[in-house]
């Protein structure tokens, strides 16, 4: 195994490895103290699961659900381990990372022999603080979530199910799984201002690299919520408001920090400060009085009227949150305003003072703010304004123009920086023509070298030439070579580019409508009509009962269904559009509106096998496969995903399995032969796996059983090409050979 390993890799493990023994050698003597921290951590979990989390969690899950609702919504094990091993394996990863730090505080000697350890430590104070800000800022986090969020979010999930007709009866793994990584995320989504904040204070990314490319951060927001939070609209709101906000603040925060740093030379904090002591005491003074008045004269029951009108949740007032007296604590909350108004002004001040300082020292040229001129006040900059500008600060210039309307602006910055890059260019190559010179005097270039410019070609040539020919049996590249295949593909993707917003249209609006019918009642209206075809004993759910084990598993399929009938709808008018250019390949012949033909003809054939299926072949088979556990008095517990996509296989799956062979006949039609269409079995099975994969649950086994029934159509439709071409010998239409084309496969 090592030797698949390069020199730097197997290099950087030993390192490690060496590394890891030398903290465990120096930590021996202390390694029953760093067990001890660990164990603490590991029963301290453990029981506090036990007595307090668990019951916690489920209040949260059931804070806003009433009534049936509430009483529907169970927490179940599985198997009889469930619980005792989440909870060993949760409470695991709490004493691992309990003992951490000790396990590194007490191997620091080896650390610092290895030179990893901080030659020049961070002040304890500002370590103290950066730490309690991120303990602060991750409870902040967890509050959001676990009063507003998960709230909301498990009674829209359990309400979603209930009304399709399942128990929201979920696994306590799945459960519990699911409520951690939510946990995680929003602590860590919290860490936001303090991230930003670090990133622009030590240069490691710039300040000005958040401000500006805040339409990515936005876009970045909510494909982190896509993976984290349960996949609707509703709740990726809830998501991503917060955390936009979050960022605005942040970026605000990174400002004034950045320009405290950059002018700390020119500012005194505690003089300004000092100077404006009467105004930062009024701002503490306004802190106070507006938080108490906001407790005392009627706040918490004005916000709570407004609240009632779209949610139970209820500001709560003084008294109870802290072991004092309402008074007291009343005005515990208003020292607390008043210290962050007092701040504020603070940062206000001192920023103020900051932004005045650079202007009142912004005399030379190259010191004019570009951004701040309009486009006359741009043309007659001197030129020192824009030698020291690089391309992406003028680019950046141009763009904030162009985003404030000012084309004129826009233009006249890149003018101005390409006279300037001009100018620099013409001194480079001077500066150029005079050290080749040098270097010619010297002996040549590397390019005059005899021998390395001729070698690196022949090498760059012969790899090229390896790489090619291993995608090619022969030394000629046809229809047959990868090459062919790319450039077909590639021919064919890029004259659907044009369409690209009428089929993602297509995609999305079918989506949506499939995904609103079966959320407001269209699952359920399947399910109910569906189950009053099966016997009589399994029509009450008393014996037949469909759960969610998960929390956003209902979600989940009728996402992931509506996916499938989106892309179903959507393939026809992929083939019209992209007819011309496999005609234009001579991969079809004929008209591209026969296209509404095949339509109909697929249609037909989707929607006798539906009803085939709905109606006779899937009941009956469900009926069989609970034969047994009817007859021996069972309940039977189906999860969604299971029953509901076996439900597909036998409904429409029948109805695509039937409309195999009757594209392959269709395409036949079009010059598509029946030889190439053998010969290329092994392209078709890799595009139904694949298919399976993505629009099948996760495992082997559905996977199997969608592949093999369609490779057995596929089979099938083999057989009637072979019976209506005879054999191949007589195609429906001329096919590429016939025509003068390129040759077809080989049988």
């Amino acid at each position: 195994m090592s030797s698949a390993l390069d020199e730097d890799t197997r290099r950087t493990i030993d390192e490690g490895r060496r590394t890891a023994g030398a903290m465990l050698r120096a930590a021996q003597q202390d390694l029953q103290k760093v067990f001890i921290v660990f164990l603490v951590g590991f029963l301290g979990a453990f029981y506090a699961l036990s007595y307090a989390v668990w019951p916690f969690l489920k209040d949260v899950t059931k804070a806003r659900m009433e009534g049936v609702l509430g009483e529907e919504v169970q927490i179940i094990a599985q198997t009889p381990f469930d619980v005792i091993l989440l909870q060993a394996k949760i409470s695991l990863v709490v004493g691992v990372i309990v003992c951490l730090p000790a396990f590194i505080y007490y191997s620091r000697d080896a650390l610092r022999v290895r030179g990893m350890w901080p030659s020049s430590p961070v002040e304890p104070w500002k370590a103290v603080l950066i730490g309690v800000l991120s303990v602060l800022l991750f409870l902040a986090g967890l509050a959001y979530g676990y009063l507003f969020f998960f709230p909301v979010m498990f009674e829209f999930l359990a309400g979603n199910a209930l009304s399709a007709g399942f128990k929201p009866t979920y696994s306590i793994v799945k459960w519990a799984q699911f409520i951690f990584l939510l946990t995680l995320s929003f602590g860590l989504a919290a860490q936001m201002p303090l991230a930003i904040t670090g990133l622009s204070y030590s240069g490691i990314v710039q300040y000005e690299t958040f401000r500006d490319k805040w339409r990515y951060a936005v876009v970045l927001i909510f494909v982190f919520g896509a993976l984290f939070s349960p996949p609707d609209p509703f709740t990726q709101i809830m998501w991503a408001v917060p955390l936009l906000f979050l960022y605005g603040f942040s970026l605000y925060l990174a400002k004034v920090v950045v320009t405290a740093k950059r002018g700390s030379e020119q500012i005194d904090v505690w003089a300004t400060t000092r100077d404006r002591w009467n105004l930062v005491a009024g701002s503490g003074v306004l802190g106070f009085v507006v938080v108490y008045a906001f407790y005392t004269r009627g706040g918490v029951e004005l916000v709570n009227s407004l609240l009632a009108s779209v949610s139970d949740y209820r500001v709560v007032g003084a008294g109870g949150t802290l072991p004092l007296s309402a008074t007291a604590e009343t005005a515990v909350f208003g020292v607390v305003g008043a210290l962050l108004f007092a701040l504020g002004a603070v940062m206000y001040f001192v920023y103020n003072g900051i932004v005045a300082t650079d202007q009142a020292e912004t005399g030379t040229p190259a010191g004019i703010d570009i951004s701040i001129l309009d486009a006359a006040g741009v043309r007659a900059a001197p030129p020192e304004a824009f030698e020291e500008m690089t391309e992406p600060q003028a680019l950046e210039l141009a763009n904030e123009a162009m985003d404030e309307g000012d084309k004129e602006k826009a233009r006249v910055i890149l003018d101005r920086f390409d006279e300037a890059e001009s100018e620099r260019e013409a001194g480079a190559d001077a500066d150029g023509a005079a050290a080749e010179a040098d270097s010619d005097a010297e002996g040549g270039t590397a390019e005059e070298i005899p021998g390395v410019a001729d070698d690196i070609g022949d090498r760059a040539g012969r790899a090229g030439e390896s790489f090619f020919s291993a995608l090619s049996d022969d030394d000629e590249e046809d229809e047959d070579d990868i090459g062919g295949y790319y450039t077909d593909i590639q021919f064919i993707l890029d004259s659907l580019t044009s369409r690209a917003f009428w089929l993602v249209a297509i995609f999305m609006v079918t989506l949506a409508v499939t995904f609103t019918g079966l959320y407001l009642g269209g699952l359920a209206i399947v399910f109910d009509n569906f189950t009053s075809r099966l016997p009589p004993q399994l029509q009450d759910g008393q014996f037949l009962t469909v759960v969610a084990l998960h929390p956003v598993e209902a979600l989940i399929f009728q996402v992931k269904f509506s996916t499938v009938i989106a892309a179903i709808a959507t393939a026809p008018f992929v083939g019209y559009f992209a007819w011309p250019a496999l005609r234009e390949r001579n991969i079809v012949r004929g008209n591209r509106n026969v296209i509404f033909g095949w339509i109909a003809a697929l249609a037909a054939g989707l929607i006798g096998g539906f009803v085939l299926g709905y109606l006779y072949i899937a009941p009956t088979v469900i009926s069989y496969l609970v034969a047994d556990a009817v007859q021996a008095d069972m309940l039977i517990r189906y999860r969604i995903t299971n029953f509901f996509w076996l439900i597909f296989f036998m409904t429409a799956g029948i109805g695509l399995l039937a409309d195999i062979p009757v594209l392959m006949v269709l395409l036949n039609t079009a010059g598509v032969s029946y030889r190439a269409m053998r010969g290329r079995w092994r392209e078709v099975t890799v595009g139904i796996l694949t298919f399976a994969a993505l629009f099948t649950p996760a495992s082997i086994s559905t996977m199997l059983l969608a592949t093999i029934p369609m490779m057995a159509a596929y089979g099938t439709g083999l057989g009637i090409l072979w019976l209506v071409t005879f054999g191949g010998r007589r195609n429906l239409a001329p096919s590429r050979t016939e025509t003068g084309g390129e040759a077809q496969a080989a049988d």
